[in-house]
Order: C-alpha cells, then sequence, then structure tokens
C-alpha cells in the first residue's frame, strides 16, 4: 500500500556479535572485524589492510595478484585479531567476498574463508562485494535512504533501495570509471603507489587546460572506453609535451600545447560530469535528497565536490566516507555479512564458491524494511 510503513526486520542481537571480514576481490587484501551490540550501537574493532603494487606502467594479473593474497592472508588476519582483541572462538562468523572480482584473488580469500570456518567450527557467510560498500556507507555516514554512485575499478552503478533489493538505475556500458583512471595512468607513466587513481587526482590538481573528450551518457548508462581513447591518442599527439610546463611554449608562440595534467584535469572533469549527470537523473527520479558516493574512486575529492554542487542545487547534500572505507577493505564485507548472519543467512561449505559475476540486484537485502 502506498505510504505504508514497514517494520524493520532485522532484530537486535541478545549479546555482542562478532564478524571476520575478509576482502580480495581485486589487488587489496583486508581483514575486518566488526561488533553489534543488543542496544543497537557497532564498533569497528579492526581493519587492516595490504596492497598488491605493481611498477609504473604495469597493471596487475590475476595470478600475480592471488599469489600475494595467499601470502599475506596470514598475517594480515593476525594483525586484525591483535588490533581487536579477539580470537578466532570469539567470532559469530566469518564472512568473505563471494563476488563480484578477478578469479584468483576471489578464489584465494575464499579457500582461507572456508578453512578458519571449518577449524574453528564457525557459520560462513558470503557477501556481494558491490553490497558490502553500500552497507558500510551507510553505516558510517548515516545515510537513510540515498541514491547510490558506486565508482571502483571494476564497477561504475547508480543504484537506489526498494523492497528488499539495491536496484541498478545505470551502469557502464564497457569498462569502470577505476579501470579508466588507472588505464590512462599507466599510459603516462604514473606511479601505481599508492594507486593509480589517486595520482592521476593530484596530476589533475596542475592542470589548467580543458581539453574536448567524448561526453557519452546513454539515458541512464555512460560509456567510457571511447573517452580512454580519445585520451591516450592525446599523448601521440605533436602539441603534447611529456615534461615540462606547457605554459613555457605557450610563451614562445605556441599556445595549443598541453600536458599529462592537462590530459588528467580534462578527463576527470569529463568523467565526473558525466557521472554527476546520471546520478541527478536518479534523484530526480525516486525524490531523494541524498547521495551516497562509494567505491575506491569515491575518495576522490573532485568528483566529491562536483557531487555536492549539484546535490545542493536540489536542496540535497552528499555522503561520503575517507580511503578507510571507500578503498576495499575487509570492515565491510564483515558489516554486510553480519547483518545477514542475523537474518539467519550462511553459506554452508558445498556452497562456498566465488564468481567472477554478482550483480548487486541478485542480494535478498533482508536486513532492510
Amino acid at each position: 500500500m502506498p505510504g505504508r510503513v514497514r517494520r524493520n526486520p532485522l532484530k537486535q542481537p541478545e549479546g555482542p556479535l562478532l564478524a571476520l571480514g575478509l576482502e580480495g576481490s581485486a589487488n587489496k587484501l583486508g581483514a575486518g572485524i566488526m561488533q553489534h551490540n543488543p542496544d543497537g550501537t557497532t564498533a569497528i574493532l579492526a581493519n587492516v589492510r595490504h596492497t598488491y603494487i605493481t611498477p609504473p606502467g604495469e597493471g596487475f594479473l590475476p595470478r600475480d595478484t592471488a599469489i600475494h593474497h595467499r601470502q599475506w592472508a596470514l598475517q594480515v588476519i593476525k594483525d586484525a585479531m591483535k588490533q581487536a582483541g579477539v580470537s578466532m572462538h570469539d567470532l559469530s562468523c566469518i564472512c568473505y567476498t563471494k563476488g563480484p572480482g578477478m578469479g584468483g584473488p576471489l578464489q584465494s580469500v575464499a579457500l582461507v574463508a572456508r578453512t578458519l570456518s571449518i577449524l574453528f567450527c564457525k557459520p560462513l557467510v558470503g557477501v556481494n562485494h558491490c553490497v558490502g560498500h553500500i552497507e558500510m556507507g551507510r553505516l558510517v555516514t548515516g545515510a537513510q535512504n540515498p541514491v547510490v554512485l558506486y565508482v571502483s575499478g571494476g564497477n561504475t552503478q547508480v543504484i537506489a533501495y526498494s523492497r528488499q533489493r539495491y536496484r541498478i538505475f545505470g551502469e557502464t556500458l564497457d569498462i569502470a570509471v577505476g579501470n579508466c583512471l588507472d588505464r590512462f595512468a599507466r599510459v603516462i607513466g604514473l606511479s601505481n603507489d599508492p594507486s593509480p587513481g589517486y595520482n592521476i587526482e593530484l596530476e589533475a590538481k596542475k592542470g589548467n587546460r580543458l581539453l574536448p573528450l567524448p561526453y557519452a551518457t546513454k539515458g541512464m548508462d555512460v560509456s567510457l572506453s571511447g573517452l580512454l581513447t580519445a585520451s591516450e591518442a592525446y599523448t601521440m599527439d605533436k602539441r603534447f609535451r611529456k615534461s615540462g610546463d606547457s605554459s613555457l611554449d605557450r610563451g614562445v608562440g605556441s599556445s595549443d600545447t598541453f600536458t599529462p595534467a592537462d590530459l588528467c584535469f580534462s578527463l576527470q572533469e569529463t568523467v565526473f560530469a558525466m557521472l554527476v549527470e546520471i546520478t541527478e537523473r536518479a534523484m530526480a527520479h525516486i525524490g531523494s535528497k541524498e547521495v551516497l558516493i562509494v567505491g575506491g574512486v569515491g575518495c576522490n575529492e573532485r568528483l566529491q565536490d562536483m557531487m555536492s554542487i549539484m546535490a545542493k542545487e536540489r536542496g540535497g547534500s552528499v555522503f561520503a566516507t575517507d580511503e578507510r572505507f571507500c578503498i576495499d577493505n575487509g570492515i565491510m564485507i564483515a558489516q554486510a555479512g553480519l547483518l545477514a548472519h542475523r537474518m539467519g543467512s550462511e553459506t554452508y561449505l558445498e556452497d562456498s564458491t566465488c564468481t567472477q559475476r554478482f550483480r548487486t540486484d541478485e542480494v535478498h537485502v533482508a536486513w532492510r524494511a
């Protein structure tokens, strides 16, 4: 019925509940310990992460990333348990990323989660990576019913909640925004430490020329592959100056040169304008005044600023988190997994697989009204 208020199906636990969350869908390996208390409060007891970093100009291969996760899993989990001051016997459940993500790394983390579940007789909960981002963002920011912009290396989606599903309103038709930025960072030789996207952001702050790039919004969706190709083509242009300040060239008669900083600035401005546009459409459709930005690219301050301008013009507000929770982490898996566990969800051993394709709207969000 229209206007009917639905009761929250999530009941308060009788005692404190602890969850270990393991994340490893890409090049970040994370372990987090989350606690839910009987009074409704939550506590982040530990959030430990280790990143597989490759040399400049190189991406990370699934096989090498999987090896990294296997080598570091034990140490990261030990550090998380020590930081939280708990033991494996204190846990209520063990949560792991079921997907989406890269096959090899996902399998490595799933194997660790299954092993711990068997050794310590703890229930296992498989978690959708995207839902983990959303639930952690809601917890940290306090956003009630926002339009969610999920932007990361592997995903670009505009999402809104309805009837126990996170519905996808729009998404990328080809590559994700994080993939687009990372690949261009490799083209111009930026470092992968701490992340290529962050170094793109720093470089863009030095840029002062907005170069024309394809602007490809298609209804509620975006296309980014052509934008990346056009950006790469600029690096082969005779006007491109790989090092130095293009303003020096302009002073001696060449007023049309540009630098890597100009390209980073142009790429960011164009991509983020597209994301703001489709997010605003979703806000208008559902009548929301809130935007929640999650995912690794959500750390980008320029994206947050552009989204804030749009939201304020609509009388709304933007919610975002810092790199502790935007970038892939174990605590978000623990949070989403513990919510599912409280609703009676458990992943049995024979079903404890992982998948590279796991849509956000496939998950039954039983813990929300």
